[in-house]
C-alpha cells in the first residue's frame, strides 16, 4: 500500500508521524512524497488556535481533492470534533488521540486482505531511518518522550485533546534515539506536550532523562523543545556543559504581565522568569531564548498590555511566536470577561511580533563574523556555483551557503558573513 502522511502544528505532531512511518514501513508499506500518489492517507491534525483547526480541515479536503479515497483523521483537531471530521470527503475513519499509539494497527485490522503485522514486528524493523519524504523530510529526529497535561491554563484546548500528563519510560525513549542515530541522524528533538514534566509520574525528572541519554547514546546533537519555565531551576543549565546538549530554550512566556499571567493560570510571573533567563544566560551566555505570546487575552487592558510590552522588550529574546488570542470553546477563558475586540488583539499581535523581530535580529547580528556548526537540511543544485544549502545552527540560526557538493544530514562549521532577513549566509571552513 502506498501511505501519504501529513500533520499540522506541533513538533509532537512531528514525533507521531515520524514513528506511523516506521511503523507502516515495518509491514512493508511504502511512504509516498505527495498525495496524488498515494491509495491511504493519515492526517495528525491541530487544534491549538482557530486557524489551526480550519488548517486542518482544509489539508483534508486537499487530500480529497488530489484524489486520495481513503483518509485516517487522527490529532487534536479531529479528537475534539470526530463528527465534523468524520463529514469530510472521502474520511474512513477517526483515532483520537489515546488511540494514536496504535493506530497503524487498527488501519491494519480495517483491511482484511492487507497484512496484519504483530505488534512486536514494529520492534525488529531494520535500524535504517528513512526521514518523510516531501514537504516533512527532516535531518533532526523528533523523539517523543511524553505526551498530555496536567495544567490547567485557561487558553489551551491541547489538555482537553491529550489529556493527563503520561511519561514514556526512559528505556523506550532511549530505543527510539538509538534507532534514529542508526538510520543516520545528526540531532535527537525531545519533544512533549508538557516535555518539562517528564518523570513526574514515576518520580523522576528531566535531567534524568538527559543524563542517560549524553551517556548512553553517542548523538551529535541533543535539543529540546519547549519546557515550561516552572519545570526548571537554575541547577538545570549546569547540563549544558556538555557541548552535544544545543543551546537553545524554547520558553514559553504567554505575557509579560502578572495580572494576565494569573487570569492564564500560568505557574509563572515576570519576575520568576527573568531569573530563569538571567540563570540560563550566566551558564550560556550565547544562548537562543525563544518564547510564546498571546495578544489580546480576555481582561487585558491597555495598561496591562502596555506592561507585557516592555517585559518582552527587556527579555530581548532571539525571536519567538506571537499569536492573536484564539477562543477555543472548553476553555476556561472563553468564560472570562473582557474579551478583547478581534481588531485589538491584531493591533498587539503587530506589536508584539515588531518587538520580537527587532531582538531576534539583534540577536542573529552578534554571530556575524564567529564560526558555528550547521546542520544542513536542504540543498538544491546550482549551476557552475555548486550545491546551496540551508541549515540550523547549535543555537537554531538558519543558515546557507554554497557548497562544491551536497551537504544534506552532515555538519559542518561555517563562518557567518551576511545577514539577511532571518537568513545568515555563511562559508565553510570544514
Amino acid at each position: 500500500m502506498k501511505v501519504y502522511l501529513d500533520t499540522l502544528g506541533c513538533r509532537l505532531n512531528q514525533s507521531e508521524i515520524e514513528s506511523m512511518a516506521r511503523q507502516f514501513r515495518a509491514a512493508g508499506h511504502e511512504i509516498v512524497a505527495s498525495a496524488a500518489a498515494a491509495e491511504l492517507a493519515v492526517v495528525n491534525t491541530c487544534a491549538v488556535t482557530n486557524d489551526a483547526a480550519s488548517d486542518s480541515r482544509r489539508k483534508i479536503r486537499q487530500l480529497s481533492q488530489a484524489g486520495v479515497h481513503e483518509i485516517i483523521a487522527t490529532g487534536c483537531w479531529s479528537t475534539l470534533k470526530p463528527k465534523e471530521a468524520s463529514a469530510l470527503p472521502n474520511v474512513l475513519k477517526i483515532v483520537p488521540n489515546d488511540r494514536k499509539d496504535s493506530l497503524v494497527t487498527e488501519i491494519f485490522n480495517d483491511h482484511p486482505s492487507s497484512f496484519i503485522p504483530h505488534p512486536s514486528t514494529f520492534d525488529l524493523e531494520p535500524l535504517a531511518r528513512s526521514p518523510l519524504p516531501g514537504l516533512h523530510r527532516r535531518t533532526r529526529a523528533f523523539i517523543k518522550a511524553q505526551d498530555g497535561c496536567d495544567n490547567h491554563c485557561t487558553f489551551c484546548i491541547t489538555t482537553v485533546a491529550r489529556g493527563a500528563s503520561r511519561s514514556r519510560s526512559l528505556a523506550d525513549v532511549i530505543n527510539d534515539i538509538q534507532f534514529a542515530l542508526a538510520g543516520g541522524a545528526k540531532e535527537i528533538v525531545l519533544t512533549g506536550v508538557h516535555l518539562g514534566s517528564w518523570g513526574y509520574d514515576f518520580g523522576s525528572h528531566l535531567r534524568d532523562l538527559v543524563k542517560t541519554i549524553l551517556r548512553e547514546t553517542d548523538t551529535p546533537r541533543l535539543r529540546l523543545s519547549s519546557l515550561e519555565p516552572w519545570d526548571l531551576d537554575a541547577g538545570f543549565f549546569s547540563l549544558w556543559q556538555d557541548k552535544r546538549l544545543c543551546p537553545h530554550f524554547h520558553l514559553p512566556l504567554q505575557s509579560g504581565c502578572k495580572a494576565t499571567l494569573k487570569r492564564m493560570a500560568r505557574k509563572t510571573t515576570p519576575a520568576s522568569f527573568r531569573g530563569l533567563a538571567a540563570a540560563a544566560r550566566q551558564v550560556v551566555p550565547d544562548a537562543a531564548i525563544t518564547t510564546d505570546l498571546i495578544a489580546g487575552f480576555p481582561g487585558e487592558t491597555e495598561s496591562e498590555f502596555a506592561e507585557s510590552l516592555d517585559f518582552v522588550r527587556e527579555m530581548n529574546f532571539a525571536g519567538g511566536h506571537a499569536f492573536t488570542y484564539s477562543p477555543r470553546p472548553g476553555t476556561a477563558a472563553t468564560r472570562l470577561a473582557g474579551q478583547i475586540r478581534p481588531e485589538v488583539r491584531k493591533e498587539r499581535n503587530a506589536a508584539l511580533r515588531e518587538v520580537l523581530e527587532e531582538s531576534a535580529k539583534s540577536y542573529r547580528q552578534k554571530f556575524i563574523g564567529q564560526t558555528l556548526s550547521v546542520l544542513w537540511e536542504s540543498s538544491t543544485q546550482l549551476t557552475d556555483q555548486g550545491w546551496q544549502m540551508e541549515g540550523w545552527s547549535e543555537n537554531y540560526l538558519r543558515v546557507e551557503t554554497t557548497a562544491p557538493h551536497p551537504l544534506w544530514n552532515e555538519i559542518s562549521t561555517v563562518r557567518l558573513i551576511a545577514m539577511d532577513r532571518d537568513v545568515i549566509s555563511g562559508v565553510l571552513t570544514f
